[in-house]
């Protein structure tokens, strides 16, 4: 059998076809003509025509300069120009005539599925060959190192994160890198740590560039760098002393119309776009800072007819392809989404951006808002920011940021055991949990202390210092990056210029558009039926917490004998929580009480009440024991009491802690916070006789729930002092 298509299906005329013995394609089909000086601007001027479908098509300013650099250059090339420019024009008709010329094919490093999928088809409308190697189509790669081969892809598209798989590093990357007629850096700010969106496997492409064949075009591409960015990300281009050309535009979006209106409750947020939705123009993006507030604003919507969907990191990436496409074709009138959504969705014409929550700075907001109005002449981008809006840039901003601590605690680890260790056998080692753990070894991957083997990670050997100077100013951009939001919100001055000169961008001028420009183009009502709406969306009571059923892996390694699965006579029933710390209703409401320790407030109670009496358990629990706590033992208790009254069940008392309690502290990994737990929290005689004597369930009392472990060890003591069964019960749920 043949093998199957990789991407566009070409016939034998496609000027980007190759020859059939696999030499490199010695005619670019355009005319028959060989890219020259005195040729080459006619050539790409076809090459676009073809790429866009129109015969009257022309270089917007700076497009053609790019492409000339990289075909008759060859040079290294940094392009900062706004979104909808066309930066994928430059890349595409340089690779036509680079083809042309009989190079081989370009390699875009790119940082996102759906970004790819976007410019596999934008290939495809231009008869380009375009192929991908990522983590979702692995059984394809075999498929895709044949074709290129044969010299049968014009353009190899892959993630950076591919730059480091020991096997595609080891047995593909060399042949890639030799045959490379282009190399295209897209979302270049990536590169850089003072971006807004920095990924750390994106320094891996300096090795990259390091094994491309003397005078290989590169082009880097990006709408979001400031000086600051692009000076770092052409530094990091220019490996080996090359010299980077810089091709940089004003940045304005005449299509964008920006307004903002601060200072609403979370109710009134969901209520205005319950209200408003209909009333923007086309189909859109309807961004939110956190998943649970996306699937509450989801839900509201629905409720109120809307045809909308969530978009988020727990979407499934079979779902979010279908989601995508549902947009691009208007069956939906707006996705809900997180910043999963984000670079490299194209839907040119996009109606609206609107955003429940401001992200964490002016540029990463330039860059969401920057999806709207590509091929309109009008897009309106709303900003409804949120009083809990800093509490979740300083968590995101903190998640990010590498520790020493934690990185020496990795180093010593690895060179300790003397041999390579998986992820997962680090964590046993290491008290970082598993997202922190896997980018801090990204990070010391990049700067030379532990490289990616077969079989997981290893010191290199190679001295190795924190850089705190580093990330101290790191954390001082985001702090300023943050004010620059806030005053984005509270400014009277145009929107776009202030976005412009967030960027550095010495064009600016007002726009003439915006609400401080023009007044309010949109409705800043909140009507009373809308009001009430999600009112009641928001006052939706009751999480699930579902049970551990597996021991974490390495736990022998901590001093706990434990592995396997969980055994069902020691596991709690699935408890429920008020709502997460992230929602926007009760969420933010639980954030306040956990502030200080106290009674708790009668309208929790209420609604715990609510969850109560919403709970499908199979038999009643019979009684209450509520949990240990050394920071608000009175909101547990309280909450203990209330509750026995108000259910009519004994409270038995409380759990206590053994050996001075739980050690360590939130956030770290599963392994480290069972070990932190485990027999510290035991049944007191007197209570254990109480339990024993029950013969019912436990409903099991407590004000937080993260890691789920603290939990788990003490419905296992219950259950071990006689407790048919334990349904914990907690206001909130981290997350």
């Amino acid at each position: 059998m043949g093998r199957k298509a990789l991407g566009p299906t070409l016939d034998a005329k496609s000027p980007f076809a190759a020859p059939s013995d696999g030499r490199r394609s010695t005619s670019s089909g355009l005319s028959g003509l060989t890219p020259s000086v005195g040729n080459m601007r006619e050539e790409a001027t076809a090459a676009l025509q073809q790429l866009v479908g129109s015969p009257d098509a022309s270089f917007r300013d700076g497009q053609y300069e790019a492409v000339e650099a990289l075909v008759q250059d060859a040079a290294r090339v940094l392009v900062v120009q706004r979104t909808g420019w066309g930066k994928s024009a430059v890349y595409f008709v340089a690779t036509a005539l680079r083809r042309a010329a009989g190079f081989g094919p370009t390699v875009i490093v790119s940082p996102l599925l759906a970004l790819m999928r976007d410019q596999i088809a934008a290939a495809q409308r231009a008869g380009i060959r375009a192929v991908t190697m990522n983590s979702s189509n692995a059984t394809d790669w075999d498929d895709v190192r044949q074709a290129l081969a044969h010299d049968e892809v014009d353009v190899l598209l892959m993630s950076p994160e591919r730059l480091n798989n020991p096997r595609f590093r080891d047995e593909q990357l060399p042949g890639i890198s030799a045959r490379a007629g282009l190399l295209v850096v897209d979302e270049a700010h990536c590169i850089s740590d003072w971006g807004h969106d920095f990924r750390p496997d994106y320094r891996r492409i300096s090795t990259l560039l390091s094994d491309l064949p003397p005078n290989t075009p590169v082009l880097a591409t990006t709408a979001t760098a400031n000086e600051r960015v692009a000076h770092d990300v052409a530094e990091q281009l220019g490996v080996g002393g090359a010299h980077v050309e810089t091709i940089r535009g004003p940045l304005a979006r005449a299509s964008l119309r920006l307004g903002s209106l601060p200072r609403l409750t979370p109710e009134q947020r969901i209520g205005w776009m319950v209200a408003h939705l209909f009333e923007l123009p086309g189909s859109g993006i309807i961004y939110c800072l956190t998943v649970s507030a996306a699937e509450q604003v989801t839900q509201a919507l629905k409720e109120a007819g809307a045809q909308v969907a969530s978009y988020t990191g727990r979407t499934d990436p079979m779902e979010r392809e279908e989601l995508e496409d549902a947009l691009r074709h208007n069956r939906v009138k707006a996705l809900v989404a997180t910043s999963a959504l984000g670079m490299g969705f194209d839907k040119p014409d996009l109606g609206f951006v609107v955003h429940l929550g401001a992200p964490s700075s002016p540029v990463a907001y330039y860059q969401q808002v920057g999806r709207a109005g590509r091929a309109t002449d009008k897009a309106d981008v709303i900003l409804l920011p949120g009083s809990e809006d800093r509490d979740i840039w300083e968590y995101f901003a903190t998640a990010g940021m590498p520790q020493q601590e934690h990185a020496d605690a990795v180093l010593a680890a690895l060179v300790d055991a003397g041999r390579p260790l998986s992820t997962p056998a680090l964590e046993a080692l290491v008290d970082v949990r598993r997202t922190r753990l896997e980018l801090l070894l990204k990070v010391l991957d990049v700067e030379g202390a532990v490289n990616r083997v077969t079989g997981g990670w290893g010191a290199t050997g190679q001295p190795w210092v924190y850089d705190k100077d580093r990330y101290v100013r790191v954390a001082r951009a985001r702090t300023d990056e943050a004010q620059g939001m806030l005053e984005y919100i509270a400014t009277g001055d145009c929107r776009m210029a202030f976005l412009q000169r967030s960027l550095d961008d010495t064009t600016a001028t007002p726009c003439g558009r915006c609400d401080n420009c023009a007044g309010a183009f949109f409705p800043t009502d909140v009507p009373q039926v809308a009001l009430e709406s999600a009112q009641a969306q928001l006052r939706a009571v009751g999480v699930r917490l579902e049970s551990r059923a597996q021991w974490p892996t390495g736990m022998p390694k901590l001093g706990v004998d434990l592995k396997g699965k969980i055994a069902p006579a020691e596991q709690f029933s699935t408890g429920r929580a008020l709502a997460r710390l992230s929602d926007l209703g009760w969420g933010q409401r639980i954030r306040e009480v956990l502030q200080q320790d106290g009674p708790v407030p009668q309208p929790l109670v209420q609604a715990v009440v609510q969850v109560l009496a919403q709970w499908d358990w199979n038999v009643r629990p019979v009684a209450i024991v509520a949990m240990p706590s050394r920071t608000r033992p009175e909101l547990i208790n309280s909450l203990a009491d209330q509750i026995s009254n108000l259910g009519r069940l004994p409270w038995l008392g409380s759990l206590d802690y053994a050996h001075g309690g739980p050690t360590g502290e939130a956030g770290g990994n599963s392994a480290f916070r069972l070990a932190g737990v485990w027999d510290r929290i035991v049944v007191p005689d007197d209570l254990a006789s109480e339990v024993d004597r029950t013969r019912g369930p436990i409903l099991l009392i407590d004000d937080v729930v993260d890691s789920r472990w603290t939990m788990t060890v003490a419905a296992r003591a219950l259950r071990q002092a006689g407790a048919i069964d334990v349904l914990p019960l907690v206001l909130a749920q981290q997350g």
